[in-house]
């Protein structure tokens, strides 16, 4: 059959070039189609996962979150994820969150581990060490705080304490120890939280939550009790 030029005008040409198309087309077309439909199956696939694979039940962030926040329990939510895809330390026992304090900031579907909030697990990491505590102070410098972040490594320093001289001391008329030099409580400590100020626990002041060694862990928390703090940065 042969076509005029007239029908080609006339909208035949897309007619006229399936008809008159190479011996090679059909097969690079069907190629071509089996790799579109390859590709849409391994992308159904990978966002379905494994239906065989375990499945475990753990806790992820119902909402962002802020740095510091008291958990409640309408801040989280359950869900199931593949056991191999999961974080080390995830969480899966809701009721062990709620009411602990998050360290870092959360978004929205992010799953919780034992990092997440502060406890012995963050503890150990923080310091380095199995008898890691975290120690909770107040800055005699509020400026310093405002500074400092979560990671940053510090001595913790304690003022100088003035000391009141004994009655004996004085009837003696010499000179009297009136003042205690300035020393360090704990070195290489690691900043883990720093609380916003005026936050939920009602305090204007920011906390600095600090992990170290149990043993000064104990001299820094008694040392706060009668003296001023700050520390030094690493």
């Amino acid at each position: 059959m042969t076509r005029s030029f007239g029908d080609l005008g006339r909208g035949g040409a897309l007619r006229f070039a399936l008809w008159h198309r190479p011996p090679w087309a059909d097969g690079l077309l069907a190629r071509r189609l089996l790799a579109a439909a390859l590709t849409a199956l391994a992308a159904a696939l990978f966002v379905r996962g494994d239906p065989g694979s375990e499945r475990t039940q753990i806790v992820i962030a119902g909402r962002d979150l802020p740095p510091g926040h008291l958990i409640e329990a309408d801040d989280l939510r359950a869900t199931a994820r593949e056991s191999g895809e999961l974080p080390a330390g995830a969480v899966t026992d809701m009721s062990s969150l709620v009411g602990a304090t998050l360290t870092a900031a959360m978004r929205t579907g992010e799953v919780f581990t034992d990092l997440r909030t502060l406890g012995p697990r963050l503890a150990a990491v923080a310091a380095g060490g199995r008898d890691a505590r975290i120690v909770p102070i107040r800055l005699a410098d509020t400026a310093v705080a405002e500074i400092l972040r979560a990671g940053d490594r510090v001595d913790v320093v304690g003022a100088e304490e003035q000391t009141m001289p004994s009655p004996a001391c004085k009837s003696l008329e010499t000179a009297c120890p009136t003042a205690r030099p300035a020393r360090t409580l704990a070195t290489d400590a690691a900043v883990v939280l720093v609380s916003a100020p005026g936050d939920r626990r009602g305090s204007p002041e920011r906390i600095v939550m600090v992990a170290m060694d149990a043993e000064h862990a104990t001299a820094v928390a008694a040392a706060s009790l009668r003296t001023a703090l700050t520390v030094v940065f690493h």
